[in-house]
């Protein structure tokens, strides 16, 4: 049947009694006589699981892991304590922040910082020097002086200058220093 109205109502009309005679002449062969069709409603009892469609991912059963960004998430969460590190009590914390608190004075002065066994200077013994002769138990340094001394056979004309001729001496000239 073939509509050429304009209007739509007419073609909603022929199309509407179109589909009713194509369920009411296809009633009698279309649907089993044991299963009448539903229009909505469902019968209250046992329900077989629909089968899984090709294109869902399987579920895996309960006892093994179910990989995705979820639950990679929730694993690292899991493990998130062992990364951080452990959380100090109130009382250790105070006796940490008090240490840091320290009075302290800055001194000013002249200590010459001894040559380590790597051949760098080792301020920090010159630092508690320095605050020692002050008064104090301990130091930091916090300014350093370095200077190049060199022997008097720099000083002759015409002379190659060699590698032991020089040295660089090292300072502290000021320090924090603590009790």
């Amino acid at each position: 049947m073939m509509v050429r109205s304009g209007n739509p109502a007419v073609r909603l009309g022929a199309l509407i009694s179109a589909v009713l005679l194509l369920l009411l002449g296809a009633g009698g062969t279309g649907w089993p006589q044991s299963a009448p069709p539903t229009l909505g409603l469902q019968e209250q009892g046992p329900q077989a699981a629909p089968p899984p469609s090709p294109s869902a991912p399987p579920v895996p059963p309960a006892g093994e892991d179910n990989p995705g960004l979820i639950h990679e998430m929730g694993k690292l969460f899991d493990k998130l304590p062992s990364i951080l590190p452990p959380i100090k009590s109130p009382s250790e914390t105070m006796n940490d922040l008090s240490r840091l608190a320290r009075p302290s004075t800055m001194v000013s002065g002249r200590v010459a910082c001894p040559v380590s066994s790597n051949g760098a200077p080792d301020c920090k013994l010159a630092a508690n020097q320095l605050c020692q002769g002050k008064g104090y138990k301990e130091g930091k340094s916090l300014n350093t002086d370095s200077a190049e001394k060199c022997s008097t056979k720099v000083l002759i004309p015409g002379r190659q200058r060699k590698p032991d001729d020089c040295r660089t001496d090292t300072a502290v000239t000021s320090a924090l220093c603590q009790n």
